[in-house]
């Protein structure tokens, strides 16, 4: 509906006398016809009026960001500041994400949230959430323990770059400026590297340092770069694929540019960092790998949690919550072990499930086309559960060799909200020998279809939701229902072999195994190797994973434990609305509505499914 401005006006009337020269009898004055009060504008005009400003705020806010973290532009094909990495660890930069916030929030609070309509409160909520959440980690006291600590072997410009820049990565290469972008960011990332050491240095002084875990890590990592050949070096994948688009006479000059920006820029700061880190930080760096021996890590983990889950709770709520679970998916695997007739305890049959070679990959091409067939049957599953698809199509990719030593099992990278590139579902075949095949189907319905790929994929492309729900997101949220979207193999049918049951329990055993091992790491002083031993005790997995998985832990604090939480409540709101509907549930709608509307924090998720529960009831 359009505002209707009203308009007031007054009529004038001209009394007319007879011109005689009788005597005029005299007129009384004209009674004073007041004007109708103004209509008081109703609440779907006022809620117009407060949706302008709220959409106003996003769209401000949003484009400020993309400004400041041009990077975020690129991903979602806005190539506006494509010759831009962006400077995120610069004093300068915090002042601004501080100063934005702060904005933000004030903006926020000029808005009546109680004109707003439903669907407008529930991104009220989400904006108030997250960017409260933003503004609280720039505070000093918690900049000063991140901020000094810019990288490590999990999350690091020092892995992303290489395979953004490659030419297979986010990063276009289609045109000539494409190529130029991309030695222009290439300067910025070199000028990254030699101020990320500064920032170490800055952690050392102030006695915030980093694991010696991590750091030999890191130094691992770098070295595996440096030591690539040239027909395998990433920095220079784009060189070895040219459009057609390209002239001969541009191939020559840029091929000559690329090899000396890496030669001269790239593998000296790539040295500069490896040597800094073995030389000079590894011996300050910390031996205990919880955040518990950090200095401010204990105040700095309570942040984390809070942050990743959305909930106000406590380290040791989420261990017990975590011991509870293990107990209860160890009792599902002792009737796995049962139905199959194996004749050993549940850790020989952990053992059995690691060892034999009828679980095993045959080789990684073997590996690659097991996700194929898998990615098909799931696809004719999916119309029976969703209403709506993404429009983006989805790759099946092993991690490059240079980086999946250091991976997870598998991983997703979103596609453009234009559909124009594919999501990509990463998977990794790293040391075939430890890799096995029951939990194939559960890891491509989490970072694959219906996990990742569906949730990103939707919220992106919907053009209605302003564009911090759209490209935004917690942790709770987007890795809750990848993982709930693990359970829905046992709707479609994927389950009812015994060992495709049992990979789904061992991969739901590893979440709940999270809430155990993170809070044991970072708040009961647990050391790497009795976190490894904790896992492979209770799973199957293999001890390359496990030992990537608390590495992973050790290196991203919190992060692990807001798939189970996020998950469990997905589940719990499922079952809520079953029960009270009845008849009236629809599988379909109620994933629409808990995807619709993008990463909600989980307490507004409860809020809005609880409504829809209430007005499907009638």
């Amino acid at each position: 509906m359009t505002h209707r401005l009203l308009f007031l006006g007054a009529s004038l009337f001209a009394l007319g006398a007879c011109a005689t020269t009788a005597p005029v009898e005299p007129v009384a004055a004209p009674a004073v016809v007041e004007a109708p009060a103004p209509a008081a504008p109703s609440a779907e005009e006022l809620a117009k009026a407060e949706h302008d400003k709220l959409f106003a705020l996003f769209a401000r806010s949003d484009e400020d960001s993309l400004k400041r973290n041009p990077l975020n532009a690129l991903f979602r094909g806005d190539m506006r500041y494509a010759d831009r990495l962006g400077d995120n660890i610069t004093d300068a930069y915090f002042a601004g994400e501080k100063a934005a916030a702060e904005a933000d929030l004030a903006g926020l609070a000029a808005i009546d949230r109680a004109k707003l309509s439903a669907t407008d409160q529930i991104a009220y909520d989400v904006f108030k959430f997250t960017t409260a959440d933003t503004l609280r980690s720039y505070q000093p006291d918690l900049l000063a323990l991140t901020r000094v600590r810019p990288m490590n072997h999990f999350y690091g410009i020092h892995t992303f770059y290489p395979t953004f820049a490659s030419g297979e990565g986010a990063a276009p290469f289609k045109t000539l400026e494409d190529y130029e972008n991309n030695l222009k960011r290439h300067k910025e990332f070199v000028t990254y590297l030699d101020r990320a050491i500064a920032r170490w240095r800055e952690g050392e002084a102030s006695g915030v340092v980093d694991t010696k875990l991590t750091v030999r890590n890191m130094i691992e990592q770098v070295d595996n770069q440096l030591k690539q050949k040239p027909s395998e070096n990433s920095y220079l994948g784009p060189i070895r694929k040219f459009p057609d688009s390209i002239s001969a006479a541009d191939r020559a000059r840029l091929t000559s540019e690329y090899q000396a920006a890496y030669n001269d820029e790239i593998r000296p700061a790539l040295t500069r960092v490896r040597d800094f880190l073995k030389t000079e930080y590894l011996p300050k760096a910390r031996e205990g790998v919880g955040l518990m021996y950090m200095k401010g890590g204990p105040e700095l983990y309570r942040y984390l949690i809070k942050s990743t889950t959305t909930l106000d709770m406590t380290p040791e709520q989420i261990h017990d919550l975590g011991l509870s679970e293990v107990s209860r998916i160890t009792a599902e695997m002792e009737k796995v072990r049962a139905e199959v007739g194996f004749k050993g305890d549940l850790q020989a049959f952990f053992n059995y499930l690691r060892t034999d070679k009828k679980f095993k990959p045959k080789s990684r091409e073997a590996l690659t086309q097991g996700y194929y067939d898998i990615g098909k049957k799931v696809d004719a599953e999916l119309p029976r559960f969703f209403s709506v698809m993404p429009k983006a199509k989805l790759e099946i990719r092993p991690y490059e060799p240079f980086r999946e030593k250091f991976e997870a099992g598998g991983s997703y990278q979103n596609g453009t909200p234009d559909g124009s590139r594919p999501g990509v579902f990463y998977f990794n075949a790293y040391d075939l020998p430890s890799r096995t095949t029951p939990g194939m189907t559960t890891l491509y319905l989490h970072e694959g279809s219906p996990g990742h790929h569906f949730q990103i994929s939707l919220a992106q492309e919907n053009e209605a939701l302003p564009a911090f729900m759209r490209f935004g997101g917690n942790t709770a949220f987007v890795e809750g229902w990848a993982l709930y979207a693990e359970t829905l193999g046992y709707d479609m049918g994927f389950y009812k072999d015994p060992y495709q049951r049992m990979g789904t329990l061992d991969d739901e055993m590893l979440r709940a195994m999270r809430l155990v091992v993170d809070t044991g790491i970072h708040s009961k002083g647990w050391t790497r190797d009795q976190s490894i031993k904790y896992m492979l005790d209770h799973s199957s997995m293999g001890k390359t994973d496990a030992t990537a998985e608390v590495e992973r832990y050790i290196a991203i604090p919190s992060q692990a434990t807001a798939y189970k939480i996020g998950a469990l409540t997905i589940q719990r709101l499922r079952a809520k609305a079953q029960a009270e509907l009845g008849d009236k549930f629809d599988i379909r709608t109620f994933h629409e509505q808990v995807l619709g509307t993008g990463a909600l924090p989980l307490a507004v998720l409860e809020q809005k499914i609880d409504a829809w529960i209430a007005v499907t009831k009638g």
